[in-house]
């Protein structure tokens, strides 16, 4: 049966720790695995991207295998082909589907179609890859997932979503502080919701921070950003946290807005290895779907 991952609950707990052990074992040696020999991987830009073009093309490459990258213009998408029939065609020819979009409804209506595993680069949902590397990044810098706390500042978006999604597999607890408006709506996994960040942040081993101002967004980016002001990540909302505690981002970063110079390029951040561990975490799902 031909395993698809669009939302990370795909995944169950003994599934997703073992993908987690296979991420720290390609980072150590990033040239030990042919899973892609002679294989293609389409990947299928929407959206603009920087940190998950570079880490699934580079990611591949190290599998041994091709990356072909695809914008809605490259492709007869673009000219009324049905979403179906590009699934169709595109699994006649690749080993695995990536797609970076908006609507959770196209990546769906792909895989229903695809005989070749889908992954989702992001939606305007789901944001699952980036969770796995976030995991990847805690387990690295606190030596462990059960039980640790992580509080997330800001719009309640797809990448707070699916951290709380695939943390709560992992046993994370997560807490998400938006101000009205902004809160994480749909399944959040019992994540902690509330309006008040200094209560996201008690107790919190990990500190997660997003940019204010997406792509979509610009129309509102004034309202985004008055509303969302507070919530801001800086020195002294970490120093509500717990001892040791560490700042985390998903990139790009705004500082001065989401979060302060001082934290971005501080020794209190894991930020620059959370985003090295997009590549390594998506080689261990790329080997997990292409089995």
């Amino acid at each position: 049966m031909t395993r698809h991952l669009l939302t990370g609950t795909e995944l169950d707990r003994d599934e997703l720790l073992a993908l987690l052990d296979r991420a720290d074992a390609l980072k150590a040696a990033p040239l030990s695995s042919r899973a892609l020999a002679g294989r293609s991987v389409a990947l299928i830009f929407e959206k603009p991207s920087t940190r998950t073009r570079l880490s699934f093309e580079a990611g591949i490459f190290e599998l041994g295998g091709h990356p072909i990258v695809l914008r809605r213009d490259d492709l007869q998408l673009a000219r009324g082909e049905s979403v179906g029939d590009t699934a169709r065609v595109l699994s006649r020819q690749v080993a695995a589907i990536g797609v970076r979009t908006g609507p959770d409804a196209l990546l769906d209506e792909l895989a229903a179609a695809s005989d070749v595993p889908v992954f989702n680069m992001l939606t305007a949902g789901h944001h699952p890859c980036q969770a796995l590397a976030d995991l990847m990044t805690l387990r690295e810098g606190l030596g462990r997932l059960e039980g640790v706390r992580i509080a997330y500042v800001g719009d309640g978006n797809n990448v707070a979503r699916s951290l709380a999604l695939v943390g709560a597999i992992a046993g994370v607890e997560v807490a998400v502080a938006s101000p009205e408006g902004y809160a994480l709506t749909g399944d959040c996994a019992g994540a902690q919701l509330t309006s008040d960040p200094r209560e996201a942040v008690a107790g919190a081993h990990a500190v997660y921070a997003d940019v204010w101002v997406s792509m979509g967004d610009e129309e509102t980016a004034a309202a985004r950003r008055a509303a969302l002001a507070p919530y801001r990540l800086d020195n002294e909302l970490l120093d509500r946290a717990a001892p040791g505690a560490i700042a985390l981002h998903c990139l790009p970063a705004h500082p001065g807005e989401e979060i302060t110079a001082d934290v971005l390029y501080g020794p209190r951040q894991r930020i620059w290895d959370q985003a090295e561990n997009r590549r390594h975490a998506q080689k261990a799902l790329l080997e997990l779907l292409v089995r």
